[in-house]
């Protein structure tokens, strides 16, 4: 599909921009990276060959049984029985560059937990044994997805929001802005940890929760765009040839109003992984054994003598935010009407 000219100055403009267009896709290439992280850290092996034929357990669960061993249980592949039962038959397995997951613990450990990074652990263990590099992986997934999915959905309702009022304006505005002064008066951190005591925190849960407050961010841009929008003579000429509003507020005047929008979307984005990481390291976010940035940096807190720990989470963390901040930059600097 061929940009226009006006979004062709646009993507040039962020080309020019030399440290967001490299934070872009350095950003690109770590949560592309992530998604995969199944591939990366498990303690699982990607591929068993055994007896002439092929087994996925990364993808698959299957019982030592199938391996000639004794009970119907799944498979502990660590295990030195069913290596020696699987070597018998001239087998071997491929295993991923980390043999643990973000909930795997280390048994074989040569020093009380957390243990320093060694060849088994690259990184070392937090305070229960699990690999702090295998945490990390799994954890910046999740705060990027779960970032990614709360800007989306915040854009959207905002984004309507703020059309219909600028739009129409008058008691509807007025009721619409009256509204939100009293909702983003409430205090969602308490709302977060009274309603923890009732309902087991997770993925979608904290999403619902934060959505209820994140849309109101946008609202205020959208509206300024359509207020101004409304007025214009090719909005009047599309009244006066009747033209729907729904066609004219999303044809015609939600495409100007998007210019200031995507500008704001990458900050959106680095607040959405802050929250969720100050929720985690409060114990509100997340259930208790996710991989957590925000629980990485609250067991940093907890052991002072383990430095690995609050040093591989304040460099994921610090590297994470300057990156979208980066690309925030470049984007703002593309759009900006100015240039």
């Amino acid at each position: 599909m061929r940009l226009s000219p006006i979004n062709q100055r646009r993507l040039h403009r962020f080309k020019q921009h030399k440290r967001g267009w490299y934070s872009l896709w350095i950003f690109l290439f770590l949560f592309v990276l992530t998604l995969g992280a199944e591939f990366i850290a498990n303690d699982k092996p990607l591929l068993v060959e055994y007896d002439g034929e092929y087994y996925f357990p990364i993808v698959k669960r299957y019982p030592e049984t199938v391996f000639a061993g004794e009970f119907p249980l799944q498979a502990n592949y660590k295990s030195p029985y069913i290596q020696q039962l699987i070597a018998e038959k001239n087998g071997w397995m491929l295993w991923p560059p980390i043999r643990f997951n973000y909930a795997s613990i280390n048994y074989e450990l040569q020093e009380p937990a957390p243990a320093r990074p060694s060849k088994q652990n690259w990184l070392g263990t937090d305070d229960q044994g699990r690999d702090v590099l295998a945490r990390v992986i799994y954890g910046f997934r999740i705060s990027v997805a779960f970032a990614l999915f709360l800007t989306l959905c915040s854009a959207v309702v905002g984004i309507i929001v703020g059309a219909i009022q600028g739009y129409y304006g008058g008691w509807i505005d007025l009721i619409g802005q009256r509204f939100m002064e009293i909702w983003s008066g409430l205090p969602m951190l308490f709302l977060l940890i009274i309603m923890a005591s009732f309902v087991q925190p997770n993925f979608w849960w904290l999403l619902g929760i934060m959505l209820l407050f994140s849309w109101m961010s946008l609202v205020d841009l959208v509206r300024a765009e359509f207020l101004r929008g409304r007025n214009l003579e090719y909005v009047r000429a599309a009244q006066a040839l009747g033209m729907s509003d729904r066609k004219i507020m999303f044809r015609h005047i939600l495409p100007n109003a998007m210019v200031s929008t995507m500008t704001y979307i990458p900050f959106l984005i680095t607040g959405a992984v802050g929250t969720l990481t100050a929720l985690d390291f409060l114990g509100f976010g997340l259930p208790a054994g996710s991989a957590s940035l925000g629980e990485l940096v609250a067991q940093a807190k907890a052991n002072l003598q383990a430095p690995w720990l609050g040093i591989t989470a304040f460099t994921v963390l610090a590297l994470m935010l300057s990156l979208l901040v980066f690309i925030g930059e470049a984007a703002r600097d593309a759009f900006d009407p100015r240039k």
